[in-house]
């Protein structure tokens, strides 16, 4: 392999010569197994991993469920926001396996998404080794633009929640972008913090407040439960790719499992029918598919961008929980911010900063700025559920179900590619890219008419 190629031949001859003679990484590949050689500087447990899951995936997206499931009918949201639970939590396996055969085959402990791709595209076939050496590039844009997306919607969900309380409380009505400015500093305090594992605790008490905060939203879906009948069963098909990256933003946490994955102890726990992935993501699904179908039976057409936003806003509980969902969010949100500063720090900056001795000064300002930009994002176009479903929608299709799908077929290339598996992972691709494409037209079409009423 060329030592263009992202550097991975000498990375791998590192390895083995730390090895040293007589080592199982030596012996061939059958014997070398990553998970033995990494070395996390702050390693996760098993708990603390599915804590960070559930997180990173019981954020904002969960609450606008009911508007998604506006977006397809009770039925219709019911049973594919199963199917594209199931579509999401099969991918994530499919990409954590491609890249473990491929820390097996050059022998590295772990390698990141762009590596992978990059390093699966150039074994893959023919046709798709060009497309290699940009693709590292492709995937990191991919990853940013999600990551930040998903701040972006934090901003704005905890600031519109803010602001529907305390206007209520003070009588006031003043602008959104000023509760955003007032939140500006919290935001970059807690992105501030620079490991995972210094997170976990922070997720405890997010994961505490989003559960009982639960029993809140619970209490008003059942307080007035209109017939069920009363609620449209499907929607139209202009609708349905709104709901479809609403469902995918919310249910698919691709940079945050990565990132997780990486940093476990005991990451062999991490797979397989029991595995810490599968776990969380049943409990995911379950809830998302409890709430977006109960939400949507109890407000209907009128469901907003956020069910707290549905809540009577002079009622305490529901400024409680308005409250206390904001925290929760604002607490993820340094969770979220991990993913991109780490990308942009790692793989583009740190290698210019070898020679400085401010590099600790110079990861705090991008940190800053990563949390500068999504606010200024959220400040420019404050249309929540649109944001929501435009990233699902662009990024996660690709990220989440395309991008594995290509990798397998690469990965099993040169000796385990059956018909059956390319057939499978062809119809994965394709599906992704309609999702893309569908997703991505009605959500900028709805963000266009929405912006052109308020001029």
């Amino acid at each position: 392999m060329a030592k263009e190629s992202l550097k991975l031949e000498p990375l791998g001859k590192k390895y083995n010569e730390e090895a040293g003679p007589g080592s199982p990484a030596l012996a061939g590949d059958e014997f070398y197994d990553p998970h033995l050689h990494r070395n996390a500087p702050a390693p996760t447990t098993n708990t603390e991993t599915m804590i960070h899951l559930l997180k990173g995936s019981l954020g904002t997206g969960i609450l606008a469920m009911p508007y998604a499931f506006k977006n397809s009918g009770l039925i219709n949201g019911f049973v594919f926001t199963i199917i594209i639970g199931f579509i999401c939590t099969y991918c994530l396996h499919v990409l954590v396996n491609a890249q473990y055969v491929l820390c097996k085959r050059i022998k590295v402990p772990m390698l990141t998404y762009p590596e992978s791709m990059k390093l699966a595209l150039e074994t893959g076939p023919p046709c798709l080794r060009p497309f290699a050496k940009y693709s590292p590039y492709l995937v990191d844009v991919f990853l940013v633009l999600y990551q930040l997306g998903i701040c972006c919607v934090y901003v704005l969900f905890v600031a519109k929640n803010l602001k529907d309380v305390c206007d209520e409380l003070t009588g006031s009505d003043l602008s959104l972008n000023i509760y955003m400015l007032i939140l500006l500093i919290p935001f970059i305090l807690i992105n501030s913090i620079r490991n995972l594992k210094l997170l976990a605790p922070f997720s405890i008490l997010a994961n505490i407040i989003t559960f009982a905060s639960f029993g809140v939203v619970l209490y008003y879906i059942f307080e007035d439960l209109p017939p069920i009948s009363n609620v449209p069963t499907f929607s139209t098909l202009y609708k349905f790719p709104l709901f479809f990256g609403t469902t995918l933003f919310a249910l698919e946490a691709v940079g945050v499992v990565i990132a997780v994955e990486n940093n476990m102890k005991t990451p062999k726990s991490f797979g397989g029918y029991c595995g810490v992935l599968n776990m969380s993501m049943v409990v995911i699904v379950l809830l998302y598919v409890g709430l977006g179908f109960l939400g949507y039976w109890r407000y209907g057409e009128n469901s907003a961008d956020s069910i707290t936003l549905n809540f009577p806003k002079e009622d305490i509980p529901a400024k409680a929980v308005k409250l206390l969902y904001s925290l929760a969010i604002f607490i993820s949100y340094g969770l979220q911010g991990y993913v991109p500063v780490q990308i942009m720090w790692d793989t583009y900056i740190v290698k210019h900063l070898e020679n400085s001795s401010h590099q600790l000064l110079w990861e705090y300002v991008l940190r800053i700025i990563a949390v500068i930009i999504s606010f200024v994002l959220a400040a420019t176009i404050p249309l929540l559920a649109l944001f929501i479903a435009l990233f699902g929608s662009f990024c996660l299709s690709a990220l989440g179900i395309a991008f594995p799908a290509i990798m397998e077929i690469c990965v099993n290339y040169s000796d385990k590619l059956s018909g059956l598996n390319l057939t499978k992972n062809v119809a994965l691709i394709i599906f992704g890219l309609v999702g893309l494409l569908a997703g991505s037209y009605s959500c900028l079409s709805e963000i266009i008419i929405e912006l052109s009423k308020g001029s």
